[in-house]
């Protein structure tokens, strides 16, 4: 009897890692999402910043 609730206590155990260790990946999931999404909006706010870097390659040859 004493073998059988030992058994018991250790899927428990392996139970309860394993839902803290899902609980773990989805709230990092859920973080790196937030932090795109925010990226995302602070991008679509100040686009001129993204670009205006120069004209690259394609300005106009002889004028710098």
């Amino acid at each position: 009897m004493m073998f059988a609730f030992e058994l018991h206590e250790i899927r428990a155990a392996e139970l309860h890692r394993r839902a803290a260790d899902a609980r773990l990946a989805r709230e990092a999931r859920r973080a790196r999402r937030a932090s795109r999404r925010a990226r995302a909006d602070r991008g679509a706010a100040v686009p001129e910043e993204i670009h205006s870097a120069g004209r690259g390659r394609h300005g106009i040859p002889g004028t710098v």
